[in-house]
């Protein structure tokens, strides 16, 4: 096992892996409750959706933890599911069974470019100021998701976003938890991130602020409303619309997929000479698990940038996603558990991984306006969205032009200006 996973060469231990894969777990729980929720309200089957999702995030963390052997969790996409629900089901008016089957239709698309390595190469070409932005934006916006989620950032009509009421007992129960993870992380307590979630945990059940379980054991829902939807719906893809929908699914995934995945290899000192390890076999894994999610019946899956959380405990080998793996499966019987972990609970642990992967910005090459203008953007823009992969797109339509005014044009990869039209019909259409 332990050759396996190459224990030695990343310098990690079983109890390392273990408590990482455990925080991951704590930090990505919220999803099996969420997609649900979110899913629901396109007309689909809440409890088949739950089985799918917890599935899904099983079959694609096993994957990607064995074949590529990284530290991630692979899950539905938080974005994307709202995409289909609101967007593609809602505005749109297509039906629920025709959205997912044109999910299975992107994913199998994601699995050619993956096989084809055309993802691969455009990961690697990334210029590496570029990276270091890509990540350091990952950890403004999940940073900001905790701030959010814990009531202490709020909508304000002045002026867009503003600080929330900090005297409610969600926003104090958050800041409680900051404060004991930041002061375990100071002293640099192992697993510190993981101890001040169950601290919090246990706070909030203990004031009343989070309601205890009913019961700890639930059974598992039937896939039976969703599973094969997709075989049957082939046929009535054949539309514009529908085709627009494909493309959005799989331009949108793409690019969150790759930022999520350069921020974690960038955090787990995995990025060598510019290039990601198994880049491939972790495209392909994410790829995989879109298709197998479809026909469960879940919205499109990526790798979920709560990864980080395990990464910074510890995580740097597929053993971390072995452990997260198999606790998702353990808590498919105790659904009802699940309910203790909440956003004010997560909400710590985000901010101190953000916290951490924001310290990319000093690798960045900071005396070029034609880099420090691009990668700026990059930053700015994916927590003043919510989007990673808008983040990505204000720098890849950014950087060719800051290099060719600056006479540097030869210096950028051909791919980069294909991107830079393509991002640009992107928000055309959009």
């Amino acid at each position: 096992m332990r050759r396996f996973f190459a224990f030695q060469e990343r310098n990690t231990s079983y109890k390392q892996e273990t408590i990482a894969g455990i925080t991951t777990f704590l930090s990505m729980a919220y999803i099996l409750i969420v997609n649900p929720a979110i899913l629901s309200q396109a007309g689909m089957d809440k409890g088949a959706v739950f089985t799918a999702t917890a599935l899904t995030a099983i079959i694609g963390t096993l994957i990607i933890g064995l074949f590529a052997n990284y530290p991630v969790v692979i899950a539905p996409s938080m974005g994307l599911n709202s995409f289909f629900t609101f967007t593609v089901c809602q505005a749109m008016g297509i039906p629920w069974e025709i959205a997912l089957t044109g999910v299975f239709v992107s994913g199998v698309l994601f699995l050619l470019l993956s096989l084809l390595k055309i993802r691969e190469m455009i990961i690697n070409m990334i210029p590496q100021d570029l990276k270091h932005a890509i990540a350091a934006g990952i950890g403004f916006f999940i940073a900001f998701i905790g701030l959010k989620n814990a009531g202490i950032i709020t909508a304000n009509g002045g002026t867009i976003i503003g600080l929330g009421d900090l005297a409610t007992p969600e926003a104090l129960l958050a800041l409680f938890g900051f404060g004991v993870t930041y002061l375990l992380f100071v002293r640099g307590v192992n697993g510190g991130i993981f101890l001040g979630m169950g601290i919090a945990t246990i706070a909030g059940i203990a004031t009343g602020v989070i309601e205890k379980p009913a019961s700890f054991i639930g059974s598992i829902p039937s896939l039976k409303p969703t599973f094969g939807v997709v075989f049957s719906h082939l046929h009535e893809l054949w539309t514009p619309e529908i085709f627009a929908v494909i493309f959005t699914f799989l331009f949108v995934a793409f690019f969150d997929t790759a930022g999520a995945l350069i921020a974690v290899a960038s955090q787990a000192g995995l990025v060598k000479d510019n290039k990601i390890p198994n880049a491939g076999r972790a495209l392909v894994s994410d790829s995989a698990a879109t298709i197998i999610g479809s026909i469960l019946g879940t919205s499109t899956t990526a790798t979920m940038i709560e990864s980080n959380a395990g990464i910074a405990a510890g995580g740097r080998t597929g053993f971390t996603s072995l452990i997260t793996a198999a606790l998702i499966f353990l808590s498919m019987f105790f659904s009802p558990v699940l309910s203790a972990i909440t956003g004010e609970i997560t909400a710590a642990a985000l901010m101190i991984v953000g916290a951490l992967m924001a310290t990319e910005v000093k690798k960045i090459n900071w005396k070029n306006p034609e880099i420090v203008i691009p990668c700026f953007m990059t930053i700015l823009m994916m927590p003043l969205s919510s989007s990673v992969a808008t983040g990505i797109a204000a720098g890849f339509i950014l950087y060719p032009i800051g290099m060719i005014v600056a006479g540097k044009g030869r210096d950028v990869h051909p791919v980069m200006y294909i991107l830079f039209l393509a991002f640009l019909a992107y928000f055309l259409y959009m």
